[in-house]
């Protein structure tokens, strides 16, 4: 196959390792890099939680540590967002802001059902920027092993990633 193997990144933001869980399992699957997005703010407990939402709601950036790996020397980059108040992490948001891309993947995971508004949310954010395949994992199809669902995202980003 003379065709060059499409170079990707998975970068995520987990406050309890759901994201981080499912972020894995797609750069195993992709064979790809991976970059855990830190957020500098506590978000830890109860509080962390509640302030989180709030943050995420009213669109606040945050402080991230500078990740390590530079997001332009992919071809793809999957990004992955818990979601908080029905859209992406602030940890998430700062990244997309803050980091150029040439294509991207979107996808989270929800506690609940999930949310068509965070892939909007997510679009809008980052701009012109080509989206390859959006995956919503929602508590169900976490707890069932995501139901299929990851092999249908990886399938069509590997086929319109390149």
């Amino acid at each position: 196959d003379v065709r060059s193997k499409m170079k990707a990144l998975v970068v995520y933001y987990s406050r309890t390792g759901k994201t981080k869980a499912a972020a894995e399992l797609i750069a195993k699957k992709l064979n790809s890099d991976i970059e855990e997005i830190i957020d500098l703010k506590k978000r830890s407990g109860i509080i962390g939680y509640i302030f989180g939402g709030r943050d995420a709601m009213k669109k606040y950036l945050t402080q991230i540590k500078k990740p390590i790996k530079n997001p332009l020397k992919y071809d793809l980059v999957v990004i992955g967002t818990p979601l908080w108040a029905s859209t992406m992490a602030p940890a998430i948001r700062t990244y997309i802001k803050k980091f150029k891309i040439k294509k991207a993947a979107l996808f989270y995971t929800a506690g609940g059902s999930g949310s068509k508004k965070a892939f909007d949310d997510m679009r809008e954010t980052i701009g012109s920027v080509k989206v390859a395949g959006e995956l919503g994992l929602s508590g169900k199809d976490i707890r069932s092993g995501y139901a299929g669902k990851m092999d249908v995202f990886i399938k069509n980003i590997k086929k319109t990633g390149k």
